[in-house]
């Protein structure tokens, strides 16, 4: 188990983007790194969406990829007779919002692949995984076992092609393993719980002690602008605002008592969704992520 300060962090989320491989990017790229599968065929056309004409294709759904910092959609298509297989690719602005896109529709009904990307889950009809910057979206018109296995076939040789190092954004590395509840990790780009001066927010859900909550974690870049967030919460709130680093109380009208654990860049907290009051030790399970002791 590895131990970070707050400098050690940092230090390694930048050695983190450094190591990162983010290969296949582009609609041509994305379209090279198809891996050949046996009786199926990759159709030569290729379609490509961005900002302007993505509601063509995806209709109501293009305003939470658009939160998400979309920027570009490759299409592609496998063919086996009558059958097929579609790809689509979703460029985002970064690694986390990709993430953060997958996430919001990740669903426990699914059957999730381990070693596909930074995450898989998929179904009979679909799979679906992150990695680099791409969110990629596989649908097909038919079900049985052919197409199941050209889903993972495709969907792993895609992910190589495109990040190497494929895996959750970094920050995920510091939230305890116990109490977490699997699939819960989620990147909210704006907006969270209702505000639009709390992003971009690393969230987990845990029931620890008979708790159930969740954990954020923002990452304000600098002391002063992680004390800029806390600034114009507490005056939204109506709280005096002669704060200063470590433990705090966040009393939100709307989302019940917020406490949080101000360290340097970086803001920890704690939301019940029924805004349950946090006994006092929360800011032990708070100081806990703060310290990194989490990470493994």
């Amino acid at each position: 188990m590895k131990f970070f300060t707050g400098t050690h962090l940092l230090l390694w989320l930048i050695l983190y983007g450094i190591t990162a491989q983010a290969l296949a990017q582009t609609p041509q790229a994305l379209h090279a790194a198809l891996p050949a599968i046996a009786g199926w065929t990759v159709a030569p056309e290729i379609e490509v969406f961005n900002r302007e004409n993505l509601y063509e294709r995806i209709n109501g759904a293009a305003p939470l990829f658009f939160e998400n910092n979309f920027e570009e959609m490759t299409s592609m298509v496998y063919t086996r007779g009558e059958e097929y297989i579609t790809i689509q690719a979703y460029r985002h602005a970064t690694p986390e919002d990709a993430f953060g896109m997958y996430a919001s529709e990740r669903s426990s009904d699914m059957t999730f692949y381990p070693g596909i990307g930074g995450e898989a889950q998929g179904d009979a009809y679909g799979l679906f995984f992150f990695a680099g910057c791409i969110y990629v979206k596989m649908s097909a018109g038919s079900e049985g076992e052919a197409v199941s296995r050209a889903f993972t076939e495709i969907a792993a040789g895609l992910a190589a092609a495109i990040d190497t190092a494929a895996a959750y954004p970094p920050l995920f590395t510091i939230f305890p393993a116990e109490g977490l509840i699997a699939y819960t990790q989620a990147y909210i780009s704006q907006n969270y719980i209702g505000h639009a001066f709390l992003k971009p927010a690393c969230t987990a859900n845990y029931t620890r002690a008979g708790l159930s909550f969740q954990a954020f974690v923002i990452d304000g870049k600098s002391p002063e602008a992680a004390r800029q967030i806390l600034l114009d919460y507490f005056r939204f709130t109506g709280q005096p605002t002669d704060f200063t680093q470590g433990n705090l109380l966040i009393e939100d009208r709307y989302n019940g008592n917020i406490p949080v654990v101000w360290q340097g860049r970086y803001i920890i907290g704690a939301f019940s969704e029924n805004a349950d009051d946090f006994p006092e030790e929360i800011y032990g399970f708070l100081r806990e992520v703060a310290a990194g002791r989490g990470s493994r």
